[in-house]
């Protein structure tokens, strides 16, 4: 199905949840639109599926306005991050009540809800009441009934934030593929960057009710158009100085700066921001294109292989991720390795500049 938004907006009173969005999903695809919480992304859901009309503007499926119609009339299903399941029904009868309302036959449903059941690993519990679940299993219910319904277009409003970790991560790779067969097209709702690059396909970013990039998915992440879509795709933050590029050098300070890459010497001289991701300032030079700089610690956490630190360079606070184990005093002097080649480059009004 194609779905596109145009010119849609939404109000509530004073405020301004969805600035206008002209907004096209790639059909039949894994469409992921990505933010932090309150930046517009439930919102964009509930238009799409009809429980909310946008104050201005249009929504269309297959090349036809839909945005006066029922929420019923609508072949979309939507799974919310809190699970919503029938109490008063068996799983199996919570994953087969779609298929009841499209009257298929009894032997078809059993099958359908067979398969699905098996891969959301529901089986043993098809005869319990979801009050007599897990949050996790629930919310394995309500997916398996979005999945058995075989939609037009499926609304998932991070489905998997209330799964355990080793589920989570079998459903992240398991369901574009899933999807995928049904040649439904679907939108992902989530706050995790990481959880939007394992999803792969297209990415929407959002900040403050605007989209402010779409895209495939590894695009948005590689070229941020400019820096707000960079923050937003960026865990841990994004960090940002200001630079003046004089000549053939950009100035981080009186005794720090390097060599403009080739791609960016044509720009004008003046003050510029860059952006560089924790993983490109490391505690060892990785590569010939890293200058060095020196920074006090202000907080320091292993993850598993991986050394995070909080480091204040100048009047900049930055975060360093590095691999391998490093023990770091918080307080103390430490020199930091920052990757030139992989800094973004952006003017005056945070727009990415390019060749």
């Amino acid at each position: 199905m194609s779905v596109e938004l145009r010119n849609v907006t939404k109000l509530s009173g004073l405020d301004t949840h969805i600035h206008e969005t002209n907004l096209k999903f790639e059909e039949g695809g894994f469409n992921i639109l990505l933010g932090t919480t309150l930046s517009g992304k439930t919102t964009l859901l509930r238009l799409m599926a009809g429980l909310e009309k946008p104050s201005q503007g249009e929504v269309w499926f297959n090349g036809q306005n839909v945005t006066g119609m029922a929420v019923q009339k609508r072949n979309v299903s939507m799974v919310y991050q809190q699970f919503i399941n029938y109490p008063n029904m068996t799983v199996y009868e919570n994953i087969a009540s779609p298929l009841r309302v499209l009257r298929m036959p009894a032997k078809i449903i059993k099958e359908k809800v067979g398969q699905v059941a098996d891969l959301m690993k529901l089986t043993p519990m098809l005869d319990r009441m979801p009050n007599e679940l897990s949050g996790g299993q629930q919310q394995r219910t309500a997916l398996a009934r979005a999945l058995v319904k075989q939609a037009d277009l499926v609304l998932l409003d991070e489905p998997l934030a209330n799964l355990d970790y080793k589920l989570r991560e079998e459903l992240r790779e398991e369901l574009p593929k899933l999807f995928a067969d049904t040649g439904a097209t679907v939108v992902y709702a989530t706050t995790e960057p990481v959880e939007a690059m394992l999803l792969g396909g297209y990415t929407a970013t959002l900040n403050e009710g605007r989209v402010t990039q779409y895209g495939h998915t590894a695009d948005v992440y590689h070229t941020p158009a400019n820096l707000v879509s960079a923050e937003v795709f960026s865990d841990p933050p994004i960090n940002t100085a200001r630079v003046e590029k004089k000549g053939d050098r950009f100035l981080l300070s009186d005794t720090v700066n390097w060599q403009v890459t080739p791609s960016l010497r044509h720009i004008p001289d003046g003050p510029y921001t860059i952006g560089f991701r924790p993983h490109h300032i490391n505690l060892n030079p990785i590569a010939d294109t890293t200058v060095k700089v020196e920074g006090r610690v202000l907080i320091t956490e292993i993850s598993g292989s991986e050394s995070v630190a909080h480091i204040k360079v100048g009047d900049n606070s930055w975060v360093s991720l590095s691999h391998g184990i490093h023990q770091l005093e918080v307080g103390n002097t430490v020199e930091l390795f920052i990757q030139t080649d992989r800094c973004f480059c952006f003017d005056h009004q945070l727009q990415r500049v390019t060749n």
